[in-house]
């Protein structure tokens, strides 16, 4: 297993993602997903499945320990105090001591980051997380987060895939050693009829979506959380650390991000960075 190093946080490169996944389906393919070989899991308290996710720990068997847990905090709990209070219910839903990792979920201009950020950080030297960071933030809004913030942040969780370009977000963490987490890996299932990505995948002997998240994590700095009901497809995202992709064929994946490639933008999300 691959692990990318973040600000003292060893992040495993592949991680299971919870979204949009009913509490029956998380508790089966976290368990499912740690049998596999999976060590990293994803929630979040709007996902609705946090004591679902918690079932699934405990019944996979696999130590505590051993699993990188992370969680985020809904935009509705971003005041100093009721944070760290719902990070509280989070870890009892969770059925744990602590987190691994703790995320501001969306930006919020309504309530001060100074604040928020100062509440995240309450609740790492409590010990409830034993790393923090973010997500959906810009590239303008990771440095204000990092000029505001005591503490090191481990990365910043963003839709990333072969349709987007993420370059000012990945330039702008690795100028502060942060990781990027890339969620919608798969752009939702489009990476699968994508002909570039399987002509590549056949080259290796897999499918295209194998190829979009060897991609992602052969980036260096790029951790990926894919998510899937599917037991055998839980399986094959898992399978992609015996092959490499030559240089051309990074370049050529690469090239397939579009201005109109972004899958997930709510109302309430901020000014994205322009980098198609």
């Amino acid at each position: 297993m691959q692990h990318i190093n973040a600000n003292g946080a060893k992040i495993p490169a592949i991680g299971f993602g919870t979204f949009e996944l009913e509490p029956a389906d998380a508790e089966a393919m976290v368990a499912h997903a740690l049998e596999v070989g999976y060590r990293h899991i994803d929630t979040a308290q709007m996902y609705k499945n946090e004591e679902a996710v918690g079932r699934g720990l405990k019944q996979s068997g696999v130590a505590r320990e051993d699993i990188f847990l992370t969680t985020k905090v809904w935009t509705d709990r971003f005041a100093d105090g009721d944070l760290q209070a719902s990070v509280r219910e989070s870890l009892e839903k969770l059925d744990t001591d602590y987190v691994d990792l703790l995320l501001l979920h969306w930006p919020n201009p309504d309530i001060s980051l100074k604040e928020t950020l100062g509440a995240l950080n309450d609740v790492r030297e409590q010990g409830l997380a034993r790393h923090i960071g973010i997500s959906n933030f810009t590239a303008p809004l990771i440095e204000e987060a990092v000029d505001q913030m005591g503490a090191p942040l481990a990365t910043n969780q963003v839709e990333y895939h072969p349709y987007i370009s993420q370059q000012p977000v990945l330039d702008k963490l690795a100028e502060h050693d942060m990781a990027l987490t890339a969620y919608c890996p798969l752009a939702q299932g489009r990476v699968f009829k994508e002909p570039a990505l399987e002509r590549i995948g056949n080259a290796h002997g897999k499918n295209g979506g194998q190829v979009a998240l060897r991609w992602l994590v052969q980036q260096g700095n790029v951790i990926a959380i894919p998510r899937s009901s599917n037991k055998d497809h839980v399986t094959n995202n898992f399978e992609i650390f015996d092959f490499e992709l030559t240089d051309e064929e990074m370049r050529e994946i690469s090239a397939l991000h579009s201005e109109d490639g972004r899958i997930i933008n709510p109302s309430f999300a901020p000014a994205w960075d322009n980098a198609a």
